[in-house]
């Protein structure tokens, strides 16, 4: 008897097996049950304050990328004085890598309450490109949540922070802006209820074929146009902090949403700050335009302002602003 013949089709049913088991627990995690509709707000995000932060973030001299540290250190402080223009309390968090400071930005609401949310985006990009989607409309939204939080009463203290060195060649090093605020979390014993990073939230498609996915399968389930915005989430244990703002976030009803939850070994399920946080034992969520499986000009120098839709982008900031004042 030839063992190796029966072994090896044996072996590809299991991995199908397996694969397929994936499938349906992302399937099953992703459509849940219906959400409860929350109650919308009078507070909205300004087109022509979105329009302001992402020109200002993307039309510099220079690059915002780590070998431009003057031209990092300018956003910094751009993103610093607005902040501060809203926060009850507003801060640098520097660090120093191969002898260069770089610093975190953070604002912060609520400051009465112990138990804190964290709302993060990284400001850098990746090489010598204006990285619109990648990451501007994330600092963009963040820049925009300060002033629609200011004045709100919150069951949480929300802490919003912009993170430098989130792209090559630091990203999965302890240089990451996003792992030195975590591990300072986690050095400090903070109170932490959960962390959701913005991560490219602009750039949508309408065409049929405009959405791909690390399993083809998936097209199935959620269809092949680019219309929707992902809360990507982990796999099983994301945490209470995590199944409460994905309810309320698609409560809101302000955009096309779908959740999506993988194991790590997925591609792009942890491609960004929240990476760091579920590191630290933190829940975490990504509210994503899923990148790459969309938008092609990722890393790229056609990652320009003339390719997002702001009027889509502004509803995501809705919803996230809906989803932290509502939160359980």
């Amino acid at each position: 008897m030839d063992l190796k013949n029966i072994i090896k089709p044996t072996r590809k049913k299991l991995f199908l097996l397996v694969g397929l088991f994936i499938i349906a627990g992302i399937f099953l995690l992703a459509s849940g049950k219906k959400n409860r509709s929350i109650q919308s707000s009078k507070i909205i995000a300004d087109t022509a304050l979105v329009k302001k932060h992402l020109t200002a973030l993307t039309q510099t001299p220079q690059f915002r990328n780590h070998k431009n540290i003057d031209q990092l250190n300018e956003v910094a402080d751009y993103i610093h004085q607005t902040f501060n223009t809203y926060g009850d309390s507003t801060a640098y968090q520097e660090y120093k890598v191969d002898g260069k400071i770089y610093k975190n930005v953070i604002t912060s609401f609520g400051t009465e309450n112990k138990k804190r949310i964290i709302i993060g985006a990284h400001y850098d990009v990746c090489g010598d490109q204006q990285g619109a989607d990648d990451n501007a409309t994330g600092v963009t939204a963040l820049l925009e949540l300060a002033r629609m939080l200011k004045g709100q009463k919150l069951k949480y203290r929300v802490d919003l922070v912009a993170y430098t060195l989130e792209e090559p060649p630091y990203f999965r090093t302890e240089n990451m802006g996003s792992y030195v605020h975590a591990k300072y979390l986690k050095d400090n014993n903070i109170d932490v209820y959960g962390m959701a990073s913005v991560e490219m939230i602009g750039y949508f498609r309408d065409e049929k074929g405009s959405q791909s996915f690390p399993l083809g399968i998936l097209s199935w389930f959620y269809g092949d146009k680019g219309d929707f915005i992902t809360l990507a989430k982990k796999f099983s244990g994301a945490g209470l902090f995590v199944k409460n703002f994905i309810d309320n976030f698609k409560g809101s009803e302000q955009i096309k949403t779908e959740t999506f939850s993988a194991p790590k070994f997925v591609a792009g399920i942890d491609f960004s700050d929240h990476l760091n946080y579920w590191n630290f034992d933190f829940p975490a969520l990504m509210i994503t335009d899923s990148s790459f499986f969309r938008n092609k000009n990722y890393h790229q120098p056609t990652d320009t302002l003339e390719t997002l839709d702001t009027k889509r982008m502004t509803k995501v900031i809705d919803a996230i602003f809906l989803s932290i004042i509502h939160l359980k």
